[in-house]
This record gives C-alpha cells, structure tokens and sequence, in this order.
C-alpha cells in the first residue's frame, strides 16, 4: 500500500493516468491544440476520456487516453508515449502501426452504420513522446498522405497523424508549445500554461478521489498482470508435460509433480495425444 503511495504521490505529466486527468480540464487541453495547431478554437467537448474501441470482439482492443472535436467538428486524439516499444517478435518500432490503427478504429467509431464515407469529419491523432522517433531533430512531424508521382498532390482525406517530439531541438513551435516540452520532460514551469498544468497536478494528488481511483487501478492492473503470469506458468507447465508424456519414459505420476499438474489433467492429456 505505501508503495502505491509513494507511486502515486511521484506521478508526473509523463503517467497516463495524471496526462489523462490533465487533458480531462478543457482549458488546458483547448490551449495545447490552439498553440500546437496556430488556430482558434471556440470550444470542445470530450467524447470520452480514455475510450475502449473494440469493433469486434476478435479484434485488438485500444484505450485512447483523450478524444476531443471543436467547435467545427475536428476530432483530435492525444496520446503519451513514453516509451519507443519494439515488437518482441520482430523487432520492429511499432508506433507507425500502431497510429494507422488508432486511425482505423476512430473513424469506424465516428462513421455510424449506414452513413456514408464523407461524413467522416477532420481527424489528428497526436502522439506526444519523450523520444524522437524520426531522429532527425524536429519538435513536430506532421503526416498527410502525398502521391509518390507528385509529392505536392495531397490526398484530401482530412486525416492527420502528428508525432511530437519533446526531445526536439529545431522546428517552429510556439512559446507554450516549448515551455510544455520543458515541462513534460523536466518538470520546468516557465511560462504560465506550465504553471496551470503544474497547478493542476498538485490539485490532483491532494485529491482523495482521484487517490482512491489511482489506487484501484493499480490494483485491477497488478491482479491482471498475475493472473496473466499464471496463466503462462500453466501453459508452460502442460506444454512440458506433453514433451515428457511423448519421450514415454516417466510415469503419470512423476510428471504431475514436476509440472505442478494434477494426476487428472495428465491424464486427460495422455487420453488427447
């Protein structure tokens, strides 16, 4: 319990759950796009903070830390990404697949059944990340698909992919936009938004409710990891109990006490061989 505390107590901007509650305050979210974007913006409303889109039941599952539209229907995702994970697999970087399917699962959650493709409003999925992925230096790179033949055809799809990149050092961003690199990888307030947003941090850790709710969701994190790591020590265990039962040379017996199996699973799995 004191662990969760002192987890708690040493959140930053760079947690999901604290970068969430922030964005959650309007203000602060509606000055990051005004700033990051250069446009005005009259009002936004949240669609639903940190939302599960699950099209189907046999499809991989996202939880989308912040979706906002404007006033002339814009939606914007904003995304943390604090770490530049590669498949186990294949080694590869999965942010770029990653974004294209944070984009597919958006627009299938904008387009209602029956409504036609161009009801599609203006999208930009907004990655903000504490490394650079591009290594190349930029504060921001901006993604809109181009024709190979003609780089400056531009395909009107109004979907936009931005990856920030707040280890940057060249590029033209705004004062605020800066001060909020400064901050996320820092912790400097510099300018006045920092302040709001550090301001609002300190309001949330002396928060019981938003304590409570952090402490839970740890919680329900730690039983899933668990649950997930017997799970794999179960399949492990019966895989190994299947090479043993093939080589023929150890009794039922022995091996569901090397496997930690009961006598009946083993069995059972002789019977299915």
């Amino acid at each position: 319990m004191q662990d969760l505390l002192t987890k708690f107590e040493n959140l930053t901007i760079q947690s999901d759950f604290i970068f969430k509650k922030v964005m959650s305050r309007k203000r602060i979210c509606k000055h990051l796009l005004e700033e990051l974007l250069q446009i005005e913006i009259a009002d936004i409303k949240y669609l639903e903070a940190e939302k599960t889109l699950e099209p189907e039941y046999t499809s991989r599952g996202i939880r989308l830390d912040i979706i906002v539209a404007d006033d002339k229907n814009t939606h914007y995702n904003l995304e943390m990404q604090v770490k530049n994970k590669k498949n186990p697999q294949t080694k590869a970087f999965v942010l770029p697949k990653r974004s294209r399917y944070y984009q597919a699962l958006l627009d299938f959650d904008l387009l209602q059944k029956g409504q036609p493709y161009d009801l599609l409003p203006p999208t930009f999925i907004i990655f903000i990340c504490v490394f650079d992925f591009f290594e190349q230096g930029n504060y921001v790179y901006t993604f809109k698909k181009c024709c190979l033949e003609n780089r400056e055809l531009e395909l009107p799809d109004e979907a936009t992919t931005m990856l920030l990149n707040t280890k940057g050092t060249h590029g033209d961003i705004s004062k605020d936009i800066k001060s909020f690199y400064d901050y996320v990888n820092n912790h400097i307030v510099t300018t006045d938004f920092t302040k709001q947003i550090d301001d609002e941090i300190s309001h949330l850790k002396l928060d019981t409710k938003v304590r409570r709710e952090f402490m839970l969701m740890e919680a329900r994190l730690l039983d899933e990891r668990r649950e997930g790591i017997a799970e794999g020590e179960a399949n492990a265990n019966i895989a190994t109990a299947k090479r043993m039962l093939a080589k023929g040379c150890y009794s039922l017996e022995v091996i569901a006490e090397l496997t930690n199996l009961s006598l009946a699973d083993v069995e059972k799995l002789k019977e299915d061989a």
